[in-house]
């Protein structure tokens, strides 16, 4: 029998299964991230409309909103891109022609990077 002619090996598949499923749990986590972000932002306006107080110093900072929403879109796109990434590999397996996908680690991996320099950036006090 020709190495070709070989059936996959099952363990290929269900570590291919158990990478998605990471990706799934990774997109999940931005997503949560992005939603306690906003709601963070629309608490601390209804603080500000509590307090009501001259007194108080309440950070006057309102990107909160679209960095979560963007949180929120990174991890929806995440998600697709997990699926697509799945079926790629699923066929690649199939057919003994699996190579790696450095495209989706590297746009990953900047995006994540983007966010995650824009809420240092908002973070630092003063700006």
């Amino acid at each position: 029998m020709e190495d070709n002619k070989l059936p996959a090996n099952p363990s290929d598949h269900l570590a291919n299964e158990r990478t998605f499923l990471a990706w799934i749990r990774t997109s999940i986590a931005i997503i949560g991230l992005g939603f306690v972000v906003v709601k963070f932002s629309l608490f601390i306006k209804q603080i500000a409309l509590v307090l009501n107080s001259k007194d108080t110093v309440l950070p006057n900072k309102g990107y909160s909103t679209q960095i979560g929403i963007l949180l929120v879109t990174l991890g929806v796109i995440l998600t697709l891109l997990a699926y697509i990434r799945y079926r790629v590999t699923e066929k690649q397996i199939t057919s003994k022609s699996y190579k790696p996908s450095f495209t989706l680690l590297l746009f990953i991996t900047l995006a994540i990077f983007a966010i995650g320099c824009l809420l240092i950036v908002y973070l630092l006090p003063g700006l």
